[in-house]
């Protein structure tokens, strides 16, 4: 039985500028449904379907929802439609081609944990994105979707959308929140937990964009639908990011753990260039390699981990074996040391001494204590940092070189000769 998108069912379909054309293709029945079941009713059901959040993190959605919800006072949702992985592109397709589906996951998110002002945080370079939400936005507010007293619930919400300025630190949900109150975006220090002290120091419920959209085919179905797709520890639908030596790349929804040899050569049509596959990238430039012989890994956030990978935001960058992985290698050295905000010590200093050794190894001019002092550099990059940028900036260079046969003494990964 082949799989029917329900998070993109939308997308190309609809007039995405349009209210009634998204209400005549089913908008707004979940959250009708959601009104009528009740905030708790909606927290037992994400809880209980088990969704993790698409943004990367994998945490479980229900337990911050329900956290958010049993504070008191004012309160906040924030939609981080930030989306600076490299090689991500999913909420873009979902805010240009269905933005309805997003303020409504959103309305049902602020529903659910009683808050009543929600932001939604796009990254600048998203213009189109920002116009389709903003207009989707206003619509709602005329048709008595948002504003006063929606659906006669005698509940409030107003949504606001905030532009970022192509930091990819403002990703990260706490230095987003010092972004929206107008402050440089650095990433604050835990505990206290979002939950607790989030957005203005009040409890804010922050989550992906896909994550949000999620919620509107599992408040109509229920959680055992939702986790009849994809293995019980992470189910549901997913988003992957297909791109790089494919003849199809784009975006593909399927169950969470389609198989990877699955997306490259059903859904991408298999390997161009050299025609024979070199190694895959999941998760962005805050992921890891992976080789061909992976290619029957399961992709949900369980089994990779398990391999010493991670599926992230969902991206799937395929390489081939005429790559250039020394090139690939400086170009996300160089990322990361551009990125990195420089608060902690570690991510600041960690990230510039990275770019130079792989500027070296580019050059085949690497000193012979270079590959040992990287690996010292990126260790503590991971244990020391205080964000998952500094965290995260040496997985995709540590997996290359243990994997791909990286040999100093010739300069050459031998996977990629």
């Amino acid at each position: 039985m082949s799989y029917q998108p329900v998070l993109t069912a939308r997308v190309g379909v609809v007039d995405p500028t349009s209210l009634s054309d998204y209400e005549a293709h089913g908008g707004f029945e979940a959250l009708r449904h959601a009104i009528d079941i009740g905030p708790d009713a909606i927290i037992d059901i994400v809880t209980q379907a088990h969704v993790l959040g698409r943004g990367g993190a994998a945490f479980p959605a229900g337990i911050k929802w329900k956290a958010v919800n049993e504070e008191s006072g004012p309160k906040y949702v924030v939609a981080n439609a930030d989306e600076s992985e490299p090689g991500t592109f999913k909420d873009r397709v979902i805010m240009e081609q269905d933005p309805f589906s997003l303020v409504e996951g959103v309305i049902i998110a602020a529903y659910a944990v009683m808050a009543e002002k929600a932001y939604i945080y796009i990254r600048g370079e998203y213009g189109l994105a920002i116009e389709r939400i903003q207009n989707a936005i206003d619509a709602c507010f005329q048709a008595g979707f948002l504003g006063e007293d929606i659906l006669g619930a005698g509940f409030k919400l107003d949504i606001e959308v905030r532009k970022g300025a192509g930091a990819y630190i403002c990703g990260e949900e706490t230095a987003l929140f010092e972004s929206i109150e107008g402050k440089r975006g650095y990433p604050r220090l835990k505990p206290p937990f979002p939950t607790q002290s989030g957005l203005f120091a009040r409890p804010t419920m922050i989550n992906n964009v896909e994550t949000l959209i999620n919620s509107l085919p599992l408040v109509l179905h229920g959680p055992d639908w939702y986790r009849s797709f994809g293995p019980s520890d992470s189910p549901g639908p997913k988003l992957y990011c297909l791109s790089g030596r494919v003849r199809n790349p784009g975006l593909v929804e399927a169950p969470m753990g389609t198989p990877l040899h699955d997306l490259i050569y059903e859904h991408g049509g298999g390997v161009t260039g050299s025609g024979e596959l070199g190694g895959v990238l999941l998760g962005g430039a805050a992921g890891m390699f992976v080789t061909p012989e992976y290619v029957d890994v399961f992709m949900d956030f369980a089994t990779l981990r398990e391999i010493d990978a991670a599926l992230g935001s969902g991206v799937v960058m395929v390489f081939d074996t005429s790559a250039d992985m020394k090139g690939v290698l400086k170009r996300i050295a160089h990322f990361f040391a551009h990125e990195s905000c420089g608060k902690c010590y570690p991510c600041q200093l960690g990230t510039q001494r990275q770019m130079e050794i792989i500027d070296r190894l580019a050059a085949n001019k690497l000193r012979h204590w270079d590959l040992i002092t990287l690996r010292h550099v990126g260790e503590t990059m991971t244990d020391a940092s205080i964000c998952g940028l500094g965290q995260t900036a040496h997985h995709a260079i540590r997996t290359a070189l243990d994997r791909f046969g990286y040999e100093a003494s010739t300069g050459q990964f031998y996977a990629f000769e």
